[in-house]
């Protein structure tokens, strides 16, 4: 990670522009999916759905395929941390479901993620999905020129372990552009002011998962859910973001 320096991985003005509308897709959706993911529907319609509106707005989606994935989007449910294959399952009131989702324009992808609460949730359910939201937005508060990469990662690190979450550390962010994952790879969690330095122009999906018991996890037998080892819940939130001078600009929000 510390052998490449941050200009390698920066973006052009032509690639960024066409990643902005890819991202601006995958953010429409997940507002769409605010509404559509309620009590009494299934992880699978939810897929449907997802497809549907990523085609119609010209782009394809990111991650069918993708290493044999077999659907548009993941969906993890309470103890799965991520990609989550949907199926007939139906979310009931209470469970919390992370939608993760990517969009291929032109070329270029962009990749984000958010936790809904399904009807009305448990307090500490609620807190856990506040608190991954806004250990990624200290995180995306990082992305600026001249910091290094694991500012971002000791600013979600440190600010999750401080509300009594752990930090997942099997996955990670990662560079974004002409393919899904690039380098470099993003961590939660790590020292400060280690890495490449940030350079305006860079992209990276930046994406913090939390668990409210211990941060080990498990693959099930699928090949593809990732659930936490003690069987407690986890949160999920992604955006891609651009490296800027002052401010990182969110691409997918």
């Amino acid at each position: 990670m510390g052998l490449k320096t941050g200009s390698a991985f920066v973006k052009t003005k032509e690639e960024l522009e066409v990643m902005r509308r890819a991202g601006c897709i995958v953010g429409k959706l997940l507002k769409l999916m605010e509404r559509e993911a309620r009590p009494g529907i299934s992880t699978k319609r939810l897929d449907e759905f997802a497809e549907s509106f990523i085609r119609s707005e010209g782009a394809e989606p990111a991650f069918k395929g993708y290493y044999g994935y077999p659907a548009s989007i993941c969906a993890s449910i309470n103890e799965e941390v991520v990609h989550g294959i949907p199926g007939p399952r139906i979310l009931k009131e209470g469970d919390i479901v992370g939608i993760d989702v990517g969009a291929k324009l032109d070329g270029y992808y962009s990749d984000a993620a958010r936790t809904f609460p399904i009807g009305r949730v448990d307090p500490n359910s609620q807190r856990l999905i506040e608190v991954t939201r806004q250990a990624l937005l200290r995180g995306i508060g990082q992305a600026v020129e001249g910091n290094r990469l694991t500012d971002i990662s000791w600013a979600v690190q440190s600010f999750a372990e401080k509300e009594g979450f752990s930090v997942v550390r099997q996955y990670v962010g990662h560079g974004i552009g002409r393919k899904l994952h690039e380098e470099p790879q993003v961590p939660n969690y790590g020292k400060p002011h280690q890495g490449p330095e940030l350079v305006e122009g860079m992209a990276l999906a930046i994406e913090p998962m939390l668990n409210m018991g211990t941060p080990e996890v498990e693959v099930l037998e699928d090949g593809w859910t990732v659930v936490t080892k003690d069987r407690k819940r986890s949160g999920h939130f992604e955006q891609t973001i651009f490296v800027g001078k002052n401010e990182a600009e969110i691409v997918t929000g």
